[in-house]
């Protein structure tokens, strides 16, 4: 839930000069390959060789209810009202071209679609528009079907973003700056906040108070748990939370069809609302409604364009601690190959959903418990999911504003490891490849706070494409040996 459907429409476009039919005839040959592979696209009837083609084959996608588009070079193309196609139509587009089929038809079979894309992109950068072009963008109909299928993701993120509204409950903590940035890049990219105080989610909890619907939270939130209910006592609050923050979205989404949360959660949440909110923020992630910690705005937005490229849980999670090396010798040297400067931990109080957990447990903050509740048994610090992380592929990545509104981003793809933490929270050995250098020469050198959004599983192309799409040009990743970064000091 709480991400958008992508519908597919394809145009094919023709020069004047090229015969119509080849780039139709063509436009149907990508269709059946993609129909057989992946599923329904719309095949658009209007071939597009002018201006008042144009204007009907948009009539005729947003008829059919396209949200997102595939503009097609079965020739080369007409410069002009091709790329007026992304102009006027209101979602994703992409451009992707024909190559020519046969040594033996390089006359009239001949449809320099080559050529024309180099024209195509020019044209789009005259008019500033913005649109998503394959690595290689010319192929066969079996390898455009490929390329189409790798642009859903992408268009379903970017869609999702224009239907966005980040719903924050603040101040962030005290000391945790590092989490805060400018939303002016919010707006820009098309993207609604709107920002709450603490007391007024305070409020709306206490309204909530006996609200009929806890039991059956509470009965979910137990067949969920199953042996994990190490904590019964607390639910009946987690259950009224969970209400409120639904309702919440709700009341509050206005014209916006997406809601995601950046919420206050310590410290004077324990004391006020008498639980930690975190296995209730890992409920919501689960579902689709990412909730991040510390009133990170920027983790949310994160975390949902993971959910959008995904189609899976994620999470939020500190870049946390170093892995000792008594423990990288015993169970990672040799066994994996990885260096220790390659490994870290990455953790959070509890935020992780279940389904993304090694045997996970209801327990109580540690952190808070030692501040809030030393030495007694703990009451208003209990809340969070505890486990190691499941093993197995991951992307750690972040779209961010620095303090002058600018936005970056990183991607870095790599694993969480089959190794036991013996640790406390929601937790996991990581492993990067050249994660040293990455953490010095990116996180650092470019000012990222501690909080990295995690995708399950190697989702770094289409979220580096995203990336370019919404037009970040400093785009940090792992830069393997050899390759030095730009502070990288080439004397050592």
């Amino acid at each position: 839930m709480n991400i958008p459907k992508v519908k597919l429409g394809i145009i094919a476009v023709s020069r004047d000069c090229f015969p119509m039919e080849l780039s139709a005839n063509r436009r149907k040959a990508v269709v059946n390959a993609f129909t057989k592979k992946y599923g329904e696209i719309f095949e658009c009837p209007t071939t597009v060789e002018n201006e008042i083609h144009m204007q009907k084959a948009l009539a005729e996608v947003n008829e059919a209810g396209c949200n997102a588009l595939v503009v097609y070079l079965g020739n080369f193309g007409p410069e002009t009202p091709e790329t007026l196609i992304a102009k006027y139509f209101n979602g994703p587009v992409m451009y992707v071209a024909a190559a020519e089929e046969s040594g033996d038809d390089l006359l009239d079979g001949r449809g320099d679609a080559y050529c024309g894309m180099l024209n195509a992109s020019y044209n789009l950068k005259l008019r500033e528009l913005k649109a998503y072009i394959p690595e290689y963008p010319v192929g066969d109909p079996d390898e455009v079907a490929d390329m189409i299928s790798e642009f859903i993701p992408i268009a379903r993120a970017v869609i999702g973003l224009r239907n966005l509204k980040i719903i924050s409950f603040g101040p962030r903590p005290q000391d945790f700056l590092a989490c805060n940035a400018p939303i002016k890049q919010l707006y820009n990219l098309g993207v609604e906040i709107e920002e709450n105080s603490e007391l007024d989610l305070f409020a709306a909890f206490n309204a909530h108070a006996n609200d009929p619907r806890i039991p059956e939270v509470i009965k979910s939130m137990e067949e969920e748990l199953g042996a994990a209910n190490k904590m019964p006592g607390i639910l009946p609050k987690l259950a009224q939370y969970e209400i409120t923050l639904l309702d919440w979205a709700k009341e509050h989404k206005g014209s916006r069809e997406f809601v995601v949360f950046a919420n206050k959660c310590w410290p004077a949440f324990q004391t006020q609302f008498g639980f930690v909110p975190c296995y209730v923020n890992s409920r919501l992630t689960a579902a689709g409604i990412p909730v991040s910690c510390e009133v990170d705005i920027y983790g949310a937005l994160s975390e949902y364009i993971g959910t959008c490229i995904s189609e899976d849980v994620v999470t939020l999670l500190d870049i946390n601690n170093t892995v000792p090396k008594d423990m990288y010798e015993s169970e990672i040297k040799g066994k994996y190959p990885y260096d220790i400067k390659d490994t870290f931990m990455g953790f959070h109080c509890g935020n992780t959903a279940i389904c993304k957990l090694v045997a996970p447990a209801m327990k109580n903050q540690k952190i808070m418990a030692r501040a809030l509740e030393p030495n007694q048994e703990p009451n208003i610090t209990r809340g969070t999911l505890e486990g190691d992380i499941a093993p197995g592929k991951i992307t750690f990545f972040r779209l961010q504003s620095t303090a002058d509104a600018q936005l970056r981003a990183y991607v870095a793809e790599g694993e969480v490891l089959p190794v036991a933490t013996r640790s406390f929270g929601g937790i996991g050995v990581f492993a990067i490849s050249e994660m040293g250098r990455f953490y010095r020469h990116v996180l650092i050198e470019k000012n990222y706070p501690h909080h990295g959004a995690v995708a399950f599983g190697h989702f770094g192309k289409a979220l580096f494409d995203l990336f370019k799409y919404l037009g970040v040009t400093d785009i940090g990743f792992n830069q393997p040996k050899g390759m030095l970064y730009k502070t990288e000091n080439p004397f050592k």
